[in-house]
């Protein structure tokens, strides 16, 4: 009996509207409205970047260049991988700085010279050195997603 009083007072009522009066907008001052700072940030023209720079020509030549390297025991190319730990850029001469998966690694003679022939075949590019280093050793942390996409490991 008690559940049929509480079913009766709390009866809902549905009132049909056929139009609402719009809410009022908001009105914005424009007297005295600081200026945007971002105005002047905007209207500037970006910077190009030198050839050397990333961005620049050749640099993205030989990232293009190291890219299409690829270690013959894993289907990934030497970029993608982390091998490569510096490119720099002063002129035309371009250093790479790079590592190999192993010291024991079957390629260990001849991926340093190809990277050189690589790298020096890019347009702007005058002359290429390659320097092999252990120290950090390589680990599969420093592959790129990309990569690790590729091989299953993500």
């Amino acid at each position: 009996m008690m559940d049929d009083d509480m079913n009766e007072q709390q009866k809902i009522l549905i009132e049909e509207v056929s139009e609402a009066p719009a809410p009022p907008k908001a009105r914005v001052e424009q007297e005295g409205r600081a200026p945007d700072y971002l105005d002047g940030f905007l209207a500037q023209k970006p910077v190009e970047a030198s050839a050397g720079e990333p961005g620049g020509s050749i640099y993205d030549g030989v990232i293009d260049a190291l890219k299409e390297i690829y270690d013959p025991e894993i289907p990934v190319n030497i970029y993608d991988l982390g091998l490569i730990y510096g490119v720099d850029v002063a002129d035309a001469h371009v250093v790479v700085t790079m590592t190999l998966t192993t010291p024991h690694c079957p390629v260990a003679e001849s991926m340093p010279g190809e990277v050189e022939l690589r790298v020096g075949a890019v347009s702007g590019v005058g002359s290429a050195e390659v320097n092999l280093v252990w120290d950090p050793p390589w680990d599969p942390q420093k592959m790129s997603d990309e990569a690790k996409l590729e091989l299953g490991m993500l």
